[in-house]
């Protein structure tokens, strides 16, 4: 009669916890889809934003979609621990006192995310933006509340906390100004030179017109160095494009200096023999 009994509530009892177990995977089986539909709704949302917020479209998805599903795992825990007959409510009063306790610790978490709100809300750089932060530069691959991910141009991977991000260098951000400065020597006419980089540089904002939105344009004199007159030319360019242009026009530059028979300033000195030979040496 007791084996009976026994084997009666084993069975109640497996059947109980099987029935638990498939109301959870039914949870689950909700919260995937919640957090896909989730995911598109926030994806077509954003595709209606106006043109000057779509440079912070792919920062906002992430940040969007990560906050979806935390909300969504949370949720979904509640409810399996309590369809477990877990004591939710004990557990959130608990988890409440433990959080007070380390609270007093958790200040530069606290700091991490405040100032995630405020650079994402601020606009001060995005997913894509090349940016220079915390002594380190590279590409923006995640904005997060608490961290900033970055991969410099080696392939590197920077995390760094946001409470730590203080000044940030956005390369990035609107047209960026390309200067270019060449020095000749004393020798040559200034005015000589300026009509040769100034016939030049409209051939190069042909030449780069998709890249180059002002400019170039041959400022003058720049500087009377010790071995050189330092001519200055200025450009604006589309965003990350500044280092290719500026290594463009100083070749373009060199070229055409070399072909007018312009001479580009070097140090060198020039020795006299007591014979009355004169020698020219270069100073390295």
């Amino acid at each position: 009669m007791v084996n009976d009994f026994t084997g009666v509530f084993s069975s109640e009892l497996l059947w109980s916890y099987l029935i638990k177990i498939v109301n959870s995977i039914i949870v689950l089986i909700i919260s995937g889809l919640v957090i896909k539909f989730g995911n598109k709704y926030i994806d077509n949302l954003l595709k209606r934003e106006r043109e000057k917020y779509i440079r912070r479209r792919n920062t906002l998805i992430l940040l969007l979609r990560s906050a979806l599903r935390y909300v969504i795992y949370f949720i979904s825990s509640i409810i399996i621990l309590s369809i477990f007959n877990v004591p939710v409510a004990s557990l959130l009063a608990g988890a409440g006192i433990i959080g007070l306790a380390v609270g007093f610790g958790a200040q530069s978490l606290v700091k991490d995310i405040i100032n995630g709100f405020f650079i994402l809300f601020e606009d001060q750089f995005a997913v894509g933006d090349y940016i220079k932060v915390a002594s380190v530069d590279g590409v923006v691959e995640e904005l997060g509340l608490r961290t900033t991910r970055l991969r410099s141009f080696a392939g590197e991977i920077h995390i760094i906390p946001n409470g730590e991000i203080s000044q940030v260098t956005n390369y990035s951000s609107g047209n960026m100004r390309v200067m270019v400065d060449v020095g000749v020597a004393y020798e040559e006419k200034p005015s000589q030179v300026i009509d040769v980089l100034e016939e030049l540089a409209g051939e190069i904002a042909l030449e780069k017109s998709e890249v180059i939105t002002d400019g170039p344009t041959v400022l003058g004199v720049q500087e009377l160095a010790v071995s050189s007159v330092v001519i200055r030319i200025w450009a604006k360019v589309k965003p990350m494009e500044q280092w290719q242009v500026a290594r463009y026009i100083r070749q373009r530059i060199k070229e055409r200096l070399d072909e007018r028979g312009i001479e580009i300033a070097y140090p060198h000195v020039v020795l006299l023999s007591k014979e009355g030979s004169v020698e020219e040496t270069v100073v390295k």
